[in-house]
Formats: structure tokens, C-alpha cells, sequence
């Protein structure tokens, strides 16, 4: 499966020097998995965190995209993540606090894998843009922990003091047919607070969502997906707009409803994306 079409409903964070997390995380029902080299490894774990990942990816994670995020180029740690990403198994390598092109340019020098970018600071938003334009970005990744402190910002269940970022990140990852994964939820045991908040980003038009912890991962996964109704609401849609096609018409009816051509191209999105998730599952 094209790694730019596939589902990242799901995408857990998992720390690269965790041995019993990375195993486990072979089982997970996850689209994808970032192994984190930054946040969730102390400086003195570094090293160590480095070689630990290293060995577990020559080990099969099966259809899990596997995205490797290294410290960033400003830290002392980043010249070494980001030499020892290039050379393991995985499938992207991510950037953190990603504010410009030029920090893409630096690491796409080193590798011909596909890059994802932390959108995590003010200024990146500012320039969501041009960074969703850079021709080995693959995918963004919202960081909204970061993105609230920068900002300021007080907590509030509908994300207000975020939408303005969040949505420049949003278009400029459609504008350039980039995938968009939604920032982590903190409360890993507040399941409503989680599913309202998956719903908030899948209907801005987000891909999937960062996960914290394997609790939240069916949550994900179901927000994430079309559910029955949406699959046989495109099915009908789109062949009635064949039969009207057939008639000479250029619209069709469905429920009450004027279904036209833009109609019907995301009703055959909603049916891939069920076959690719099926796929996934097999």
C-alpha cells in the first residue's frame, strides 16, 4: 500500500528506549507508530535510546507506517539522531518544531525518505505553507502541547485559542495533498473528552490523530474511519449518479438530496478509505 494513500487513523508515540513498549507495540492495532527520540527519552538515555530503536526496527512492525522522530538540528543531540535515522529500518523520519523549509532541506541532504514535520510553534504555523510545499514532506503532525504554551493559552475543550493555527496547518496540507494528523489528547482516560476531540479534528478535515497511550487507540480508529451508513450513503450516491449519468442527466437524487460530480469523488474517497483500512486489517 502507497504510503500516502493508506489510513493514519491511529498514530502512537511510543519512546525508542522503552524495549517492553516497542515490543508491545507490535501487536497494537495502530496505523501508525512514532518512535520517539526526543520527548520521551531523557538526555542521559540518548545513545542508548538510539541503538535500542535501531535493533527493534530490524524486526517487523507489519503493516504499521514506522516514523522515526529525532531531536532537532539546535540541540546537541539532533547531528546523531538524525545520522543514525537515516540508516534504520523505518518508513519516515519526523522533525520537530519544523518553522521553515530550510530545516527539511538540511535532513532531505542526508536521505532519500519521505519527512514528516512537527507543527508545533507559532511561527510554523505562519509559515504552514511553504512548508507543506516542500516536495519530500509526506505528512504534518499537529503539536498542540507546544503550540498551547507558545500561545499562552488557557484549555478549552473546543480548542478556540488553537483553530487559527490548526487551520492554517489544515489547508496548507490540502493545498498540497499532504497527510494531517491531529495533536495528542492529554486525559488518556477521559474517553468522551478524546472522542469529541477526534470528532473536532476529523471534521476539519484531519487525517487521523497522535495517541499517547494504547487506550486510545479504538477511539481513533473508529472517529478515523467511515462507519456503514457513510459507506452506503457513498455506494447509493454514486451509483445513482451513473444511472443519471446514463439518462443524459448531470444530477442525481439521493435522499433528498442534489448529488453532483464533487459528490460522488468523495464518495469514492469514503469507499477506498474502507478498503485501505480493511486492507490494514488483514
Amino acid at each position: 500500500m502507497d504510503l500516502a494513500t493508506r489510513p493514519y487513523r491511529s498514530v502512537l508515540y511510543i519512546p525508542a528506549s522503552k524495549e517492553r513498549a516497542l515490543e508491545k507495540a507490535r501487536t497494537m492495532p495502530v496505523d501508525a507508530i512514532i518512535f520517539d527520540l526526543e520527548d520521551a527519552v531523557a538526555p542521559e538515555e540518548k545513545a542508548a535510546g538510539r541503538a535500542t530503536l535501531a535493533e527493534a526496527l530490524e524486526t517487523s512492525y507489519g503493516n504499521r507506517t514506522r516514523v522515526v522522530r529525532i531531536n532537532g538540528a539546535d540541540t546537541e543531540w539532533g547531528a546523531d539522531d538524525a545520522e543514525a535515522a537515516v540508516t534504520m529500518a523505518c518508513d519516515a523520519i519526523l522533525l520537530p518544531k519544523v518553522e521553515s523549509p530550510a530545516q527539511l532541506d538540511a535532513i532531505a541532504a542526508l536521505t532519500d525518505k519521505p519527512l514528516w514535520a512537527m507543527m508545533e510553534t507559532p511561527l510554523g504555523m505562519l509559515n504552514a505553507a511553504a512548508i507543506a510545499a516542500h516536495p519530500r514532506l509526506q505528512a504534518m503532525v499537529m503539536g498542540t502541547n507546544d503550540l498551547a504554551k507558545d500561545l499562552n493559552a488557557r484549555f478549552r475543550a473546543d480548542r478556540l485559542p488553537m483553530l487559527t493555527g490548526i487551520g492554517l496547518c489544515v489547508l496548507a496540507a490540502k493545498a498540497h495533498g499532504k497527510v494531517i494528523v491531529d495533536g495528542v489528547y492529554n486525559a488518556f482516560k477521559d474517553d468522551d473528552g478524546l472522542r469529541a476531540e477526534c470528532e473536532q479534528g476529523r471534521d476539519m478535515g484531519m487525517d487521523g490523530k497522535t495517541l499517547i497511550h494504547p487506550a486510545q487507540v479504538a477511539i481513533a480508529n473508529a472517529a478515523f474511519a467511515p462507519d456503514e451508513k457513510e459507506i452506503d450513503l457513498a455506494r447509493r450516491q454514486i451509483e445513482a449518479y451513473e444511472e443519471a449519468k446514463a439518462a443524459g442527466q448531470g444530477v442525481a437524487v439521493v435522499d433528498g438530496k442534489i448529488v453532483e460530480n464533487l459528490h460522488v469523488e468523495t464518495a469514492k474517497k469514503t469507499l477506498a478509505k474502507a478498503e485501505a483500512i480493511a486492507a490494514l486489517a488483514e
